[in-house]
């Protein structure tokens, strides 16, 4: 009688501890607070995410960190956020740290826009050519007019040769690359199978062998340097190269040094134009056939540029001092609008904090969103707030010097993949915090949230805080059209955005944020991890632009 009666005690206890063991039954979920945060975030009368979308990429455009653009969207956004009853919505300065390297110049550089692009073959036959400044370089002061030339070299030595012959005239510097017809879907999404295969622990092999020897990389630098100096004392009227892409899409990024040190070669009015436009001038220069462009292309350098990050507040209640960030980047390059990278991001933020607010959501912990500046950069200003407010190396950087905030912060949740849906969570390596998500997903499943990755995406904010020992997190989206059409090009503008997957988004991302903001504990964190040496936590400082690879030869004729 006794053994049954100890079994049955046994059995109890086991019931009991059940729910903590599993992990996920230990998370309680409040479906009445999410059935508030869907009906706000999908009601069609109710979403303001498309809005915010088109203002921040029609009215206020691409917003390169420093320009007037950043400045006045930052502004717009305070306003829109402050007008939701949001609290201490501010621009919050941040400040580039010293430079790793000590020959380096200090600070951020210059701001810089685009005001004018303009550009058009003349002769022999006439047509207008797609193309974009790269960023950081100047104008043409006017229009101007003159010879396209081309400029192949391979070593230093090659350059001699043209020497005296440059001034004035539009210098055309890499050889044609092949344009091949496109078979793969521009717009994918994860299939079952893609996703489980990302959701398996990946086993580190031996990396594979360097394709690009760094003595090959440094000479091709070297060449880079010496070939940009030859155009800048020559007095080329442009240096003309083909974008990435085709089919009218161009990538474009910058192509000089925002803050130039002594040893920078000076900057030229530079050029990224479409393959198609390039192949046609290319061939005929090829056959020495002569060939006329025109151009106007005017663009404003500003100094002392304002760097800020854009931040605002739902109050907690009884857990105040602690604080459940959200965050995006701001920031975007300058061919497009900025649409998938990032307005995406920011806009689902934005709507995540209205829906919260909207609804009336009771949160124990402060909700704090931060839209990122100087991202593009190098993650400047989501790097610069963590060394500020978490924690920062010590002088000698053998330890941590631990700021208040890092023991008041329960998770960071970033998105900034582009418009695609949410498909799950990238763990960063945080075995311990699958349970928690594993619960908080399941309402989302028959919206596509599925998987949890142990493994990381790089490249964006949640990198500032995980460098820290803190839980950040980047959503696994859709791919869409990300990596095929809109990153970083002319193509990045409202209409690459999927309206439904927005507003998926906005929903999960609120309901996250709302089940870290009441959650008894913070979320779990890894061990701390090592103090980066050579300075690179804190951001890079954005030098001169890594060379292009000179194409292959074309076949003789």
């Amino acid at each position: 009688m006794k053994k049954w009666r100890a079994g049955v005690a046994v059995l109890l206890v086991m019931l009991a501890l059940a729910p903590m063991l599993s992990g996920q039954m230990q998370e309680t979920l409040d479906y009445e607070a999410l059935y508030k945060i869907r009906t706000e975030g999908f009601t069609q009368q109710r979403s303001q995410v498309m809005e915010i979308m088109s203002y921040l990429t029609d009215v206020h455009g691409p917003r390169v960190t420093g320009s007037p653009q950043i400045l006045a969207a930052g502004e717009w956004a305070v306003k829109r956020m402050s007008d939701w009853g949001l609290v201490n919505a501010r621009l919050e300065p941040w400040v580039m740290p010293p430079p790793a390297n000590p020959n380096n110049p200090p600070g951020f550089g210059k701001g810089w826009t685009n005001d004018r692009f303009y550009m058009q073959v003349t002769a022999p036959v006439p047509f207008p050519v797609i193309g974009y400044s790269k960023v950081w370089t100047p104008g043409t002061n006017g229009l101007v007019s003159g010879d396209a030339v081309l400029v192949l070299a391979d070593r230093e030595s090659d350059l001699d040769r043209f020497k005296g012959q440059l001034k004035g005239k539009f210098v055309l510097t890499a050889r044609m690359r092949a344009v091949n017809p496109s078979a793969a879907p521009l717009m994918e999404r994860y299939s079952d199978a893609q996703l489980e295969e990302l959701a398996q622990q990946p086993v580190p092999t031996a990396p594979a062998p360097q394709t690009t020897p760094q003595a090959d990389f440094r000479a091709l630098q070297a060449l880079n340097n010496r070939l940009q100096r030859m155009l800048a004392e020559e007095g080329v009227a442009a240096w003309v190269e083909y974008g990435r892409g085709d089919g009218g899409t161009i990538f474009v990024q910058q192509g000089a040094s925002r803050n130039p040190g002594p040893n920078d070669p000076p900057a030229v009015p530079r050029v990224a134009i479409s393959i198609e436009h390039y192949g046609s001038i290319y061939r005929m220069l090829q056959r020495n056939v002569p060939v006329k462009i025109e151009a106007h292309i005017q663009n404003t350098f500003f100094d002392n540029p304002e760097l800020f990050n854009v931040i605002a507040e739902i109050p907690g209640t009884d857990k105040a001092d602690e604080v459940v960030m959200l965050g995006a980047h701001f920031d975007s390059w300058h061919a497009g609008t900025g649409a998938t990278d990032n307005a995406a991001g920011s806009a689902v933020m934005m709507e995540a904090v209205r829906i919260l607010k909207a609804t009336g959501v009771k949160m124990r912990r402060t909700v704090r969103i931060a839209l990122w500046g100087g991202e593009e950069q190098g993650l400047l200003g989501s790097r610069a707030y963590a060394l500020k407010n978490f924690a920062e190396p010590s002088a000698d950087r053998k330890t941590w010097v631990i700021k208040p905030g890092h023991a008041k912060l329960a998770g960071y949740f970033n998105v900034d993949n582009g418009t695609g849906k949410i498909r799950g969570v990238y763990l960063q390596g945080n075995e311990a915090v699958a349970p928690v998500f594993r619960a908080w997903m399941e309402p989302f499943r028959n919206l596509g949230m599925t998987t949890l990755t142990i493994r990381n995406t790089g490249g964006t904010d949640h990198l500032a805080y995980d460098a820290v020992g803190l839980p950040g997190f980047q959503f696994i989206q859709d791919e869409a059209e990300y990596g095929t059409r809109t990153h970083h090009s002319n193509m990045d503008t409202y209409e690459r955005i999927q309206e439904a997957d927005m507003k998926q988004m906005a929903v999960i991302v609120a309901s996250f944020v709302y089940n870290t903001a009441n959650r008894a504990q913070l979320l779990p964190r890894k061990p701390m991890p090592p103090v980066p040496q050579g300075g690179g936590f804190g951001g890079g400082q954005g030098g001169p632009p890594a060379p292009t690879p000179p194409p292959q030869r074309p076949p003789q004729e």
